[in-house]
């Protein structure tokens, strides 16, 4: 009763919404980019999506891992399924790249890791496809779908601390920190490294021990990792701000 009553949510909740939400580089250029082991974070507009946002305060509700030709599958089109993504509905596949090229996304790349290493990621997450969605986490955060609850920024992450433990379900950033964590790959710093003498820090200390297990990281944390670099396919096309054409502004 329960399993069908999440679905059910799960089939309202992830229903994009009419929010304008434009990707900032050129399909062709994000396509070229990406290179196994990179974690593609997305911007959603769904109302699941709204309340990841809130709580983690970032742009990003979504996650996936871009696997390349790891996995052996593909469309009618031949268009190759290269990420691995845990869906609401669908639990834990393959998707296209075009799933997402429309849409604002940001590369988080992991660094210095040798080609043993990146194998055993993208495997530990292959080997994961076919597993359910924690539908678990729809009730956890029922309560932010309809309205923001007025919460200290201090709480909204220990909010997040959902998931029903069960190894074979899965959400969007857990899956890709466990496979991290499986190769030992940090994702947040070690807390001895943190200057923690002013209210921010201290702050920063508590929200990071509360996290360290796999199942409470969110997309946010690739994007403020120290340890992941940030691509932006448009510079690594030989960007030069001069061929930029500006529309010309009515200030009057």
């Amino acid at each position: 009763m329960l399993r069908t009553i999440g679905t059910c949510l799960a089939r309202y909740l992830s229903k994009p919404r009419d929010e304008l939400k434009v990707t900032t580089s050129k399909p062709g250029d994000l396509a070229s980019c990406l290179k196994k082991g990179d974690v593609l974070l997305v911007e959603g507009t769904s109302r699941f999506s709204s309340a990841i946002k809130y709580l983690t305060q970032s742009s990003w509700s979504h996650a996936a891992i871009f696997v390349g030709d790891a996995v052996n599958h593909s469309d009618d089109n031949s268009e190759a399924f290269n990420l691995i993504e845990a869906d609401v509905l669908k639990g834990v596949r393959a998707v296209p790249l075009s799933e997402y090229e429309s849409i604002h996304t940001r590369i988080c790349r992991p660094v210095g890791l040798v080609k043993g290493e990146i194998d055993a990621l993208l495997q530990h997450v292959i080997d994961r496809v076919g597993h359910t969605y924690d539908l678990k986490n729809i009730f956890d955060l029922m309560r932010y779908f309809i309205t923001a609850p007025p919460v200290p920024s201090s709480w909204k992450r220990s909010m997040l601390a959902f998931g029903s433990g069960d190894p074979t379900r899965a959400i969007c950033s857990s899956i890709i920190a466990e496979a991290f964590q499986s190769i030992k790959y940090p994702i947040l710093p070690d807390i001895k490294l943190l200057d923690c003498k002013t209210r921010e820090g201290k702050r920063y200390q508590k929200e990071i021990m509360h996290i360290r297990h796999h199942s409470l990281f969110a997309p946010r944390d690739f994007d403020v990792s120290p340890y992941f670099n940030i691509i932006k396919p448009t510079l690594k096309q030989d960007f030069n701000f001069h061929d930029v054409k500006l529309q010309p502004t009515d200030l009057g």
